[in-house]
């Protein structure tokens, strides 16, 4: 599977963006699907994700609410829709793809095998 992510840019406080992430591969609907960012300085951190075999999504803390992941299996395609972002959003996200389908596998980025090349958001305040 590769994955290509884009849709980043400069936004100001408060606005939104929707990041895309296209894979190619016949296989995309056996995997799931993620969304990670690493700010500089900082570890990569999970963001939400999707499961294949249910279509459950979850999200961390610091985005619940305020980002929202879908899939579009006949596209492909995985995005993530961030609204009411805040300087403290700005980092290189990444989307990943991963064989696993629990909560517990799919939040921890060891278990996703391929990666998209990450796509720069900078929120101003």
């Amino acid at each position: 599977v590769q994955l290509q992510a884009s849709g980043g840019g400069l936004v100001q406080s408060g606005g939104s963006l929707r990041l895309s992430c296209a894979a190619s591969g016949r296989s995309f609907r056996s995997y799931s699907m993620g969304w990670f960012r690493q700010a500089p300085g900082k570890e990569r951190e999970f963001l939400a994700t999707t499961s294949y075999r249910d279509f459950r999504t979850w999200y961390a803390d610091s985005v619940k609410g305020r980002f929202t992941l879908s899939r579009d299996n006949a596209k492909t395609t995985v995005y993530l829709q961030m609204n009411s972002l805040k300087p403290e959003d700005t980092a290189v996200y990444y989307c990943g793809a991963s064989p696993y389908y629990s909560h517990s596998d799919l939040t921890s980025i060891i278990k996703y095998d391929y990666w998209g090349q990450g796509t720069l958001v900078t929120v101003s305040s």
